[in-house]
């Protein structure tokens, strides 16, 4: 049916129905819930091209790639999360990949000035972000996956970066660990910054000094955390126990235990961040491993929801959230060995 005979089925006039089913703010919440329990029981889908001309609207939200390590299975798990809310409205994905955070700022610009997305999703942000700067000043509707500092507030999602971390440490500390390594990201990076500082304030809880031959950053990935871990080893008092920023580094590091003829959880316990991949379960490993965890693929359906709010009109400063952590003791994490 068209949308002049969907609106006569449910007593609304046509206009109300497209402003409804297009997110207008001005209908309210109550109506445009009314219209899309109809749509879906009546099996109503509106034209888009019609729907884009009369709003305005490219009907389109854009994310931006830079570099081919950005873009792995942490990434591919959140795109689905925010594939599978952004497709309930309708509204498309357009990727971009650059190299270089000067073509990502282009890009930006590029975004902006072709009004081909109505908004974008910004990832991995630093303490100090330019590009949130920039999204500002062309007055490009933005959500951000992570935090930064900014002089005017802006829409996002994080997680308690600084809790997990600080969570895993006490948790190892309190197990009698003293030598506790940590595999973390970039701490120009917000998320690696936050919890480089939960490491340090957890092991100062416990009377225990950082040690900068303990702390290291990479890419999280499987060679990455295998590496770390060698070098961990290879020191002249080795850490009893090791904290991995993601799964994929924590496969690297107990195989590298392993290497090194010791066995993980009893010589050397692991605590792993754990985005959770359907493909790669911590309870089903051996040993079992002891997570923080974080859904990423909600993260990506909740940030999908909070860029259709923002279009609606929500102020940006309403639609900011951390989400906690949650630690899963298994038995990867043991006393340390006396």
């Amino acid at each position: 049916m068209n949308l002049k005979e969907f609106a006569s089925r449910i007593g609304l006039s046509a206009t109300t129905v497209s402003r409804a089913m297009s997110g207008y703010p001005e209908v309210r919440p109550e109506t445009r819930a009314r219209v899309l329990e109809a749509a879906e029981t009546l099996g109503y889908r509106p034209n888009i091209s019609a729907q884009r001309l009369a709003t305005g609207r490219a009907g389109a939200i854009g994310i931006v790639f830079q570099g081919g390590g950005r873009f792995g299975p942490h990434s591919s798990e959140f795109m689905g999360g925010l594939s599978t809310r952004l497709q309930r409205d309708g509204i498309d994905i357009l990727v971009s990949t650059v190299e270089t955070e000067e073509e990502e700022m282009a890009a930006y610009r590029r975004l902006a000035a072709s009004k081909r997305v109505d908004a974008v999703i910004l990832h991995t942000p630093t303490r100090k972000d330019k590009r949130i700067a920039l999204l500002q000043t062309l007055g490009l509707p933005f959500v951000v996956h992570g935090r930064s500092e900014a002089k005017k507030p802006f829409a996002f999602l994080d997680i308690d970066n600084f809790g997990a971390i600080a969570k895993a440490t006490r948790h190892l500390a309190g197990l009698g660990h003293r030598r506790i390594a940590f595999i973390n990201g970039d701490t120009a990076n917000t998320f690696a910054h936050d919890r480089q500082d939960g490491y340090c304030a957890a092991l100062a809880e416990h009377g225990l000094t950082p040690d900068s031959t303990l702390m290291s950053h990479g890419e999280f990935t499987d060679e990455t955390g295998f590496r770390l871990t060698q070098c961990f080893l290879g020191l002249p008092s080795p850490p009893t126990a090791i904290i991995a920023g993601s799964m994929m580094s924590a496969l690297g590091a107990m195989r590298a235990i392993r290497v090194a003829g010791l066995s993980p959880g009893t010589d050397v316990a692991i605590v792993a961040h754990d985005d959770v991949f359907p493909y790669l379960s911590p309870e089903n490993l051996v040993p079992a491993v002891t997570t923080t965890q974080s859904p990423i693929r909600a993260a990506g359906e909740r940030i999908g929801d909070m860029a259709v709010r923002l279009l609606q009109g929500e102020e940006p400063d309403s639609l900011q959230e951390v989400w906690p952590v949650e630690l899963i003791v298994r038995d990867s994490t043991r006393p340390a060995p006396a």
